[in-house]
């Protein structure tokens, strides 16, 4: 069946297109798209002013090889580099924009858009379809600058909002990769209304559980950064791009003062926490496979529980000894963990707000071939590293980073691991003006109801709120030199006697080694440490904790989410009600009851046969100031 263009509602016949296939609202089979880049014949870098041909910019992926920039990339050549070859099937070929405002400046909305057309090849500033990365289905949405400058209209609009619900149906992630200087100004408020259109469909897709992975190429600015390409699980942007909503330009022309330099580079947005990664183009691909590949609702594995090492048992370590154990500058810190346990490790950055405070990292990881995300304190290793990490005692904006990655596990039912080593949470004022108490509580309550297994360990010094903020946990492990304790050995000593010295004494009483923890019922494991400590075998300590994750994993494998939120509410519920440390001192110390009971019994049978029996059915009344029990009694026997 034909029809007209003219009774369509996105197309313009001024373009050529007379006759056109019916539109259907999600065509699941098409010819295979092999379009040809088109553009100009040679592109001049914007970065260096070198020329370059369209030949020379194809073989570096329009990335200029002198000056590394990455150039504005055809819509046709993104596809190419990012769909499995031969996969790609385009969606809704046949939209095309119309006049709605009959709109014209110094020239005509509908000449504008036929040169575009005609230029770059393409028929709207957005292509979509269906296809393969690194082998896993995807929905890819892919703007092209080089038309109107990527604005989204109507038609743009509508392709992305129809790309969300064709994900939806065939229950698939969703890619996209924009470059857009924002509304299209053309269609008025028909196109500033797109924003929420496509803003309702990627939080539909959200909803349903469905990864979404969104790319910031240069320049992305306006409607689309502040509408949907905002929105995605995971915010990607290519080295160099400018990202923002009012482009710095256009900030100086309105308000007579010019930004910072690089005030809206990609790079400065990872600083401030807004995106996740700054990806160079050659390497796009696969981290974009490995994120299509892993953000998705996680199938019980079997981690396995053989190979856990035997316990040792060694002769136990004094309490401040096992402090500077576990402060050693050389033990291993949660980088190195991570990079020896895991197979894969990306790390994800900021809290989407303000930072990204390098005290706490945290990523998708896999260990054994099981997906999960981890998140540790990190105190550094270097001078300058411990500087940049302030020894590990995160902002607010380190513990709001973890809790984004929580909720990303949560969305994706993926196990998440956490390594606690940090004195405590940052405490100055900088810290209290930017809500460290509202973001540890968050933490705290979120993990408490975190809808997927959680295991916790300390590796190091777990101190006072901002360990147990990462400390909440159905399976709480600990290293076997590792200490944690409400308040480091000195703060205890300085409340209690006004004398940091006499730490080594509090440090005693304050049950803060994990042999003492784990009588106490407050850890689940002691993971044994190579002798003398983890910083003697590195990789020993490493590949015993990795046994011991992974088996504390299994455990919660085909456990209910009901029954694993139960369970951990109940596990903390009765944290200082009872437990083995108070069974152990019950018990050592009931002959010592029996005996107090004892002696107390003989001393009341000695009375008792001392006092004369009374007959009288009525007590008498005691003397007011009579302090003798029987003073009474006694005065009646002599009357």
């Amino acid at each position: 069946m034909k029809t007209k263009a003219k009774d369509l509602p996105y197309l313009n016949p001024s373009l050529g297109l007379a006759d056109v296939h019916e539109i259907t609202p999600a065509p699941r089979k098409d010819k295979m798209v092999r379009r040809k880049v088109s553009g100009p014949a040679s592109s001049k870098c914007p970065s260096c002013g070198t020329v370059h041909s369209r030949g020379v910019l194809e073989e570096h992926l329009y990335v200029c090889p002198e000056c590394k920039h990455h150039l504005s990339m055809p819509s046709a050549a993104r596809i190419a580099t990012l769909a499995d070859e031969g996969t790609f099937i385009e969606l809704d070929r046949d939209l095309v924009s119309v006049d709605p405002l009959e709109f014209a400046d110094l020239r005509s909305y509908r000449a504008r858009l036929q040169e575009a057309r005609r230029e770059t090849g393409v028929r709207e500033a957005v292509t979509s379809g269906v296809c393969k990365i690194g082998g896993q289905r995807a929905v890819l949405i892919v703007f092209d600058f080089a038309f109107l400058g990527g604005t989204m209209g109507s038609v743009v609009g509508e392709k992305i909002a129809h790309a969300f619900e064709e994900a939806i149906e065939r229950r698939i992630p969703l890619v996209s990769v924009t470059a857009s200087g924002g509304a299209r100004v053309q269609e008025g408020m028909f196109s500033l209304m797109q924003m929420a259109k496509v803003a309702a469909a990627a939080s539909r897709h959200d909803r349903q559980g469905l990864a979404f992975v969104s790319v910031l190429t240069d320049p992305t600015f306006g409607g689309v950064t502040a509408s949907f390409a905002s929105l995605g699980d995971i915010l990607i942007a290519e080295p160099g791009a400018q990202i923002g909503f009012v482009g710095p330009r256009v900030i100086e022309q309105t308000t007579g003062v010019a930004p910072p330099k690089d005030s809206h580079r990609a790079e400065r947005l990872l600083q401030a926490g807004l995106i996740d990664l700054v990806v160079k183009r050659a390497d796009l691909c696969s981290v974009i496979a490995y994120l299509v590949g892993h953000l998705r609702k996680q199938r019980s594995a079997d981690a396995g529980t053989e190979g856990l090492p035997q316990t040792v048992k060694r002769q136990r370590l004094p309490a401040w000894q096992k402090v500077g154990l576990a402060r050693h500058t050389g033990r291993p810190s949660a980088r190195y963990y991570i990079a020896r346990m895991a197979t894969r490790f990306l790390e994800l950055h900021g809290d989407r707000w303000s930072a990204d405070d390098p005290a706490i990292v945290g990523g998708l990881a896999e260990l054994n071939g099981q997906t999960m995300i981890v998140i540790g304190h990190d105190r550094g290793g270097t001078p300058e590293e411990k500087a940049a990490s302030h020894d590990g005692k995160a902002y607010s904006e380190g513990y709001r980073k973890s809790l984004r990655l929580m909720r990303l596990a949560s969305k994706f039912r993926i196990p998440v691991v956490t390594l606690v080593d940090c004195p405590n949470a940052q405490a100055n004022y900088e810290s209290e003006h930017r809500g460290i108490a509202h973001a540890l509580a968050r933490n705290l309550a979120t993990m408490a109801n975190l809808p997927t297994p959680i295991v916790s360990v300390i590796i190091g010094e777990g101190g006072s709120g901002g360990a147990l903020a990462l400390g909440v946990a159905d399976r709480v492990l600990m290293l076997e030199n590792a200490i944690y304790s409400v308040i480091s050995p000195e703060g205890a000593a300085a409340i209690l006697y006004r004398d940091a010295g006499r730490a080594e004494t509090v440090s005693e009483v304050l049950k803060l080694t994990a042999q003492d923890l784990h009588s106490l019922g407050i850890i689940d494991t002691v993971v044994p440490e190579p002798e003398g400590g983890a910083h003697l075998d590195p990789a020993a300590s490493a590949d015993t904790l990795k046994s011991h994750v992974l088996a504390a994993l299994h455990a919660f494998a085909d456990v209910p989410t009901n029954q694993l939120l139960d369970n951990r509410y109940k596990k903390y519920r009765h944290i200082g009600q009872g437990g083995k440390f108070w069974r152990e001192k019950v018990r050592s110390g009931l002959s010592d009851v029996f005996g107090l009971l004892a002696y107390a019994v003989s001393r009341m049978e000695k009375s008792n046969r001392k006092k004369p029996q009374v007959l009288e059915s009525t007590p008498r009344t005691r003397p007011e100031k009579s302090r003798l029990p029987a003073a009474g009694p006694r005065r009646a026997e002599r009357d």
